[in-house]
C-alpha cells in the first residue's frame, strides 16, 4: 500500500521549509522556486505560505511574487 501524504502535511512541510530558508526575515524568490520543486508543489503554493505567515518574497526577477 503506497503512503499518501495529506495537504495537512504538506501545508506543514511547506510553511517548515519557508521559515527555514529566510534570509534576514525574507524569502529570496530564487528560493522559493527552490522550495516548490524539492516539495513539489507550485511557485503559487510557496507564495501563498509566504504570505499566510507574513513573509514577503523579494528579488523576484520573473513577477511571480508582486
Amino acid at each position: 500500500m503506497a503512503e499518501t501524504i495529506s495537504s495537512v502535511d504538506i501545508g506543514k512541510r511547506l510553511a517548515e521549509e519557508v521559515n527555514v530558508s529566510l534570509v534576514n526575515g525574507q524569502l529570496p524568490c530564487a528560493i522559493a522556486f527552490k522550495i516548490a520543486k524539492k516539495l513539489k508543489v507550485t511557485p503559487k503554493q510557496v507564495g501563498g505560505t509566504a504570505n499566510r505567515l507574513n513573509i514577503r518574497i523579494v528579488n523576484c526577477q520573473l513577477g511571480c511574487f508582486p
